[in-house]
């Protein structure tokens, strides 16, 4: 009897001793899985931020036209061999930025070892004289770049020397609404405030535009009344045109 009582006092022993290992074994596991996770963790920041693994090796530009492609790389000055994950995207955006012919960009990442440039370079839609120098205007009335002469078939803007850039944008606006056959007609736009923007058409003829407010309406007034007869047609107001000359 007493054999058989210390028989299944060993076993009960025993079954104790398993569940006080699990549950020392549970908590010692959830240590482990902590640690192991703050290794990882280490490791990620390590790897994305301070090793060389994931470092920049490469800078590709896309969408220039007139721009060179190494010059945007030398501008853009992207530090290569820096950890990807350190990159300041936005400083180089900024510095592509401030060339003249960008109208915008965008700098991103392109894992595991690229820095991605989209640039949107500026067109021109007509070209100004200014001081002797024909520059392109875009559609926001931006002056941004040289021509040896003025292209063919490009609208002329012409200024007065105290011409500021608010005239120079309304004067946008209203290139940018003039249809191809007007267009055509037109020698060049006189510009010499934001609201005494005229129209030199290539026989001779004057149109005053006013200002750049409602300049589709205008346009489409001056498309009937320019088969009338006359000098001078003016659209300033364009729900009363009127002609002279």
């Amino acid at each position: 009897m007493p054999d058989v009582i210390d028989a299944a006092t060993v076993r009960s022993r025993k079954r104790f001793a398993r569940r006080q290992w699990a549950r020392r074994w549970l908590a010692w596991r959830r240590v482990v899985a902590l640690l192991l996770l703050i290794v990882l963790m280490i490791g990620a920041v390590w790897l994305f931020y301070f090793s060389d693994v994931l470092a920049v090796k490469d800078v590709e530009v896309q969408g220039t036209r007139t721009l060179a492609s190494e010059d945007v790389r030398e501008v853009a000055a992207v530090p290569s061999g820096q950890p990807l994950a350190r990159v300041d995207l936005d400083a180089i955006r900024a510095r592509i930025e401030a060339l003249a012919v960008v109208r915008d960009a965008h700098v991103t990442r392109s894992w595991p070892d690229r820095v991605l440039i989209d640039v949107d370079e500026r067109i021109a839609i007509a070209v100004v004289d200014i001081g002797g120098r024909i520059r392109g205007m875009d559609a926001e009335g931006v002056v941004f770049r040289d021509y040896p002469r003025p292209p063919r078939g490009m609208p002329q803007v012409r200024t007065s020397t105290d011409t500021r850039s608010d005239a120079l944008r309304e004067a946008a606006l209203v290139v940018e609404a003039l249809p191809a056959e007007i267009s055509r007609r037109v020698d060049h736009v006189e510009v010499a405030t934001i609201d005494q923007i005229s129209l030199v058409l290539r026989d001779g003829k004057q149109v005053v535009w006013g200002s750049a407010e409602e300049s589709d309406a205008k346009a489409e007034v001056l498309a009937g009344l320019l088969e009338q007869p006359a000098h001078t047609y003016d659209v300033s107001v364009p729900g009363q045109p009127t002609t002279s000359g």
